[in-house]
């Protein structure tokens, strides 16, 4: 093992030195007394003389993340569950054959460690080690400055590297775990029934998205990762489940971007009896709620702004674009109620458009240009043009609009949801325009759902439903400014 060896052959080299001295270099298991982050959180507020009165045994297991000196004593850091603890060894007290054993090892191994707790002369909590278990060699060397690393297209792409080296990565994927399990206790608690759905459909419904095309050989059937699952949890309203939810993963054949990837993760529930402004109601006491648990207050950081959750605004999508507008002439309710003026307004002040868009596609263009960015602080935006929500119901006294809101955070959506549409007739009307868009080209459309439209006509009673984007919403919650920082393995181009 001369100098002139690569270090990828040094750690191979090792290894076989290793398992001479009579270690097996994968070992089956492996008893703890506790892992370190026990250990730390047990004893890191006890002074020297009580860890020396108590003589505390030890025997735990991490990561070799620091070596310091391989002669007759040295120091070391292990890492495990998150936490570092030092450990201490000298060769008197490991024995001879012990201690070639520590001289062989490299960072990145994985060590048993057995001993008894002590500080140093610094007051740093340590192990003073009587015995090293060898568990695993780390036959490739951690990349150079693997603390604190900060190589974007190496931590998305070997995230285990990422977790290693930096702690504030774990903290995000565990506030994560804790965002969904206090949605599940929320939902929970107000008589919601957890299900699960298809993943593969036999028809892309449930949003207006590209889906992803699979074929099912046994079947002999072309299949969809699924948009959505709306149209299956609207069945089991239907069957007389009248609160469901799916914390579930979807698929949309889309771009990447900072809020985008294409498999995506999605609260979805359904209440029966009830409207959008219901769900309003709950959204905001939910998300509350999960705030408050989570990050023990009502108020978080992100990207360089306070969002307060103790208070939502609610803006119909008209008053939203009268509210934020800052451009000459403040437009009229009835400027932005029909196509004609619409177009002309936008003319007027210089906004460029698609000539052939609805008056629908081009109310919410305007929205997306004026209102969005301004949309820092939780707001409820309802009453979405009708013709793009082919799954809600319209308002009574003015059908142009759908009982549909979204919700906004730190300047982009979190959630969809409205009253959802249980007149089969109507549905089926609102399905066959879908299909002709599609036949026009729109692969995004809707496509015709036989047997959901069969479902409806055995009667679903009133509902409401929605979805929550749950790595947006973690974004939020973790002050992440990309979508990438909180899913463990995003999608990611093929390297060159």
């Amino acid at each position: 093992m001369g100098d002139k060896t690569d270090p990828i052959e040094q750690r191979s080299l090792k290894l076989e030195e290793i398992r001479k001295l009579g270690h097996d270099p994968y070992p089956h298991h492996y008893k703890t007394s506790h892992t370190v982050a026990e250990l730390v959180g047990r004893f890191s507020k006890k002074s020297a003389q009580e860890l020396e009165q108590e003589q505390v045994s030890v025997q735990t297991a991490g990561r070799l993340v620091n070596l310091r000196g391989h002669g007759k004593a040295g120091f070391a850091d292990l890492l495990g569950s998150g936490e570092r603890i030092q450990i201490y060894v000298r060769q008197d007290r490991l024995g001879e054959e012990n201690h070639k054993l520590f001289r062989l090892l490299d960072i990145g191994d994985i060590i048993g460690v057995r001993g008894h707790l002590f500080r140093t002369k610094t007051d740093e909590l340590t192990i003073s080690a009587r015995q090293l278990d060898f568990l695993v060699k780390g036959l490739l060397p951690l990349p150079e400055k693997w603390h604190g690393l900060r190589d974007v297209e190496l931590r998305y792409r070997q995230r285990y590297l990422d977790l290693i080296a930096n702690k504030e990565v774990r903290e995000i994927f565990i506030r994560r775990s804790r965002i969904i399990s206090q949605i599940r206790e929320f939902l929970e608690s107000r008589d919601y029934l957890e299900v699960e759905t298809p993943m593969m459909q036999p028809v892309a419904g449930g949003a207006k998205a590209r889906p992803f095309k699979t074929f099912h050989e046994a079947l002999n059937i072309p299949l969809f990762l699924r948009i959505a699952p709306e149209l299956y949890l609207k069945r089991l309203i239907v069957g007389g489940f009248d609160r469901v939810y799916e914390i579930n993963r979807s698929f949309r054949n889309e771009g990447v971007s900072t809020q985008h990837n294409p498999e995506f993760t999605m609260l979805e529930f359904y209440q029966a009896y009830s409207d959008y402004q219901d769900l309003m109601d709950l959204t905001e006491e939910m998300l509350q709620t999960v705030a408050q648990r989570v990050t023990g207050g009502l108020a978080v950081s992100f990207n360089g702004n306070q969002v307060d959750f103790s208070s939502f605004s609610r803006y119909s999508m008209v008053e939203a674009i009268q509210r934020f507008w800052d451009k000459e002439g403040a437009p009229s309710t009835e400027d932005l109620g029909q196509r004609a003026p619409l177009v002309a307004l936008m003319e007027k002040v210089g906004l460029e458009f698609e000539a052939e868009q609805s008056w629908g596609g081009l109310l919410e263009w305007l929205f997306e240009q004026v209102v969005e960015k301004h949309l820092i602080q939780p707001t409820f935006i309802y009453d979405f043009p009708a013709e793009l929500s082919p799954l809600s119901k319209t308002r009574d006294e003015d059908p142009r609009f759908a009982e549909r809101f979204e919700l906004f955070i730190g300047g982009f959506e979190i959630a969809n949801a409205y009253s959802e549409l249980n007149d089969p007739e109507e549905q089926q009307r609102r399905f066959e325009t879908q299909v002709q868009a599609r036949v026009g080209g729109d692969s995004e459309a809707h496509e015709m759902d036989e047997d959901y439209l069969k479902a409806l006509r055995y009667g679903m009673p009133p509902a409401a439903g929605e979805g929550i984007g749950i790595d947006r919403l973690t974004m939020v919650l973790t002050d992440s400014d990309s979508i990438r920082e909180v899913i463990l393995f995003p999608h990611l181009r093929p390297e060159c």
